[in-house]
Protein backbone atom coordinates (compact mmCIF):
# COMPACT_ATOMS: atom_id res chain seq x y z
CA UNK A 1 0.00 0.00 0.00
CA UNK A 2 2.89 2.33 0.73
CA UNK A 3 4.29 1.65 -2.72
CA UNK A 4 1.05 2.65 -4.42
CA UNK A 5 0.86 5.84 -2.33
CA UNK A 6 4.46 6.69 -3.25
CA UNK A 7 3.77 6.13 -6.95
CA UNK A 8 0.66 8.34 -6.82
CA UNK A 9 2.58 10.99 -4.90
CA UNK A 10 5.40 10.95 -7.48
CA UNK A 11 2.87 11.13 -10.34
CA UNK A 12 1.16 14.10 -8.65
CA UNK A 13 4.48 15.87 -8.16
CA UNK A 14 5.41 15.24 -11.82
CA UNK A 15 2.01 16.58 -12.99
CA UNK A 16 2.43 19.69 -10.78
CA UNK A 17 5.94 20.25 -12.17
CA UNK A 18 4.66 19.91 -15.75
CA UNK A 19 1.80 22.31 -14.99
CA UNK A 20 4.22 24.87 -13.50
CA UNK A 21 6.48 24.56 -16.56
CA UNK A 22 3.59 25.20 -18.94
CA UNK A 23 2.43 28.18 -16.87
CA UNK A 24 5.92 29.70 -16.78
CA UNK A 25 6.18 29.44 -20.59
CA UNK A 26 2.79 31.09 -21.04
CA UNK A 27 3.70 33.86 -18.59
CA UNK A 28 6.97 34.48 -20.42
CA UNK A 29 5.10 34.85 -23.74
CA UNK A 30 2.47 37.03 -22.06
CA UNK A 31 4.98 39.54 -20.71
CA UNK A 32 7.27 39.76 -23.75
CA UNK A 33 7.69 43.37 -24.81
CA UNK A 34 7.50 42.82 -28.57
CA UNK A 35 4.18 41.07 -28.94
CA UNK A 36 2.86 40.21 -25.50
CA UNK A 37 0.91 42.16 -22.93
CA UNK A 38 3.93 44.38 -22.22
CA UNK A 39 3.94 45.48 -25.85
CA UNK A 40 0.23 46.24 -25.73
CA UNK A 41 0.72 48.34 -22.60
CA UNK A 42 3.59 50.24 -24.25
CA UNK A 43 1.50 50.93 -27.36
CA UNK A 44 -1.46 52.08 -25.29
CA UNK A 45 0.79 54.37 -23.25
CA UNK A 46 2.08 56.00 -26.44
CA UNK A 47 -1.48 56.42 -27.71
CA UNK A 48 -2.53 58.06 -24.44
CA UNK A 49 0.34 60.53 -24.79
CA UNK A 50 -0.70 61.34 -28.37
CA UNK A 51 -4.32 61.80 -27.34
CA UNK A 52 -3.29 64.08 -24.47
CA UNK A 53 -1.37 66.30 -26.90
CA UNK A 54 -4.28 66.32 -29.35
CA UNK A 55 -6.68 67.25 -26.56
CA UNK A 56 -4.46 70.15 -25.50
CA UNK A 57 -4.39 71.41 -29.09
CA UNK A 58 -8.17 71.08 -29.37
CA UNK A 59 -8.64 73.05 -26.15
CA UNK A 60 -6.40 75.81 -27.47
CA UNK A 61 -8.30 75.95 -30.75
CA UNK A 62 -11.62 76.02 -28.92
CA UNK A 63 -10.42 78.92 -26.76
CA UNK A 64 -9.35 80.87 -29.83
CA UNK A 65 -12.67 80.15 -31.53
CA UNK A 66 -14.56 81.31 -28.46
CA UNK A 67 -12.65 84.58 -28.37
CA UNK A 68 -13.19 85.14 -32.10
CA UNK A 69 -16.89 84.36 -31.78
CA UNK A 70 -17.18 86.86 -28.92
CA UNK A 71 -15.59 89.56 -31.10
CA UNK A 72 -17.90 88.77 -34.01
CA UNK A 73 -20.94 88.83 -31.74
CA UNK A 74 -19.99 92.26 -30.41
CA UNK A 75 -19.54 93.56 -33.96
CA UNK A 76 -22.90 92.09 -34.99
CA UNK A 77 -24.64 93.73 -32.04
CA UNK A 78 -23.11 97.11 -32.92
CA UNK A 79 -24.22 96.69 -36.54
CA UNK A 80 -27.72 95.76 -35.37
CA UNK A 81 -27.94 98.97 -33.34
CA UNK A 82 -26.86 101.01 -36.37
CA UNK A 83 -29.41 99.22 -38.55
CA UNK A 84 -32.14 99.92 -36.02
CA UNK A 85 -31.24 103.61 -36.13
CA UNK A 86 -31.30 103.57 -39.93
CA UNK A 87 -34.68 101.86 -40.02
CA UNK A 88 -36.00 104.34 -37.48
CA UNK A 89 -34.77 107.19 -39.67
CA UNK A 90 -36.73 105.79 -42.64
CA UNK A 91 -39.94 106.89 -40.92
CA UNK A 92 -38.89 110.49 -41.55
CA UNK A 93 -38.95 110.08 -45.34
CA UNK A 94 -42.03 111.30 -47.20
CA UNK A 95 -44.55 108.79 -48.49
CA UNK A 96 -44.00 107.87 -52.13
CA UNK A 97 -47.65 108.69 -52.92
CA UNK A 98 -47.31 112.44 -52.22
CA UNK A 99 -47.62 115.00 -55.00
CA UNK A 100 -44.51 115.09 -57.20
CA UNK A 101 -44.10 118.87 -57.02
CA UNK A 102 -43.82 119.05 -53.28
CA UNK A 103 -40.47 119.42 -51.77
CA UNK A 104 -39.22 116.64 -49.52
CA UNK A 105 -38.85 117.65 -45.95
CA UNK A 106 -36.53 115.80 -43.63
CA UNK A 107 -37.03 115.92 -39.91
CA UNK A 108 -34.23 114.81 -37.71
CA UNK A 109 -35.29 113.21 -34.45
CA UNK A 110 -33.04 112.77 -31.51
CA UNK A 111 -32.45 109.04 -30.84
CA UNK A 112 -33.22 107.65 -27.45
CA UNK A 113 -30.33 107.84 -24.99
CA UNK A 114 -30.19 104.08 -24.55
CA UNK A 115 -29.68 103.54 -28.26
CA UNK A 116 -26.90 106.14 -28.36
CA UNK A 117 -25.12 104.45 -25.45
CA UNK A 118 -25.40 101.01 -27.08
CA UNK A 119 -24.05 102.37 -30.37
CA UNK A 120 -21.09 103.93 -28.56
CA UNK A 121 -20.22 100.64 -26.89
Amino acid sequence: MDLIADILLAAGAFAAALYCYVLSRRLARFTRLENGMGGAVAVMSAQVDDLTRALAQARGAAGESTARLGELTARAEAAAVRLELLVASLHDLPDPGEAPGTRARFIRHRPARDMVREAAE
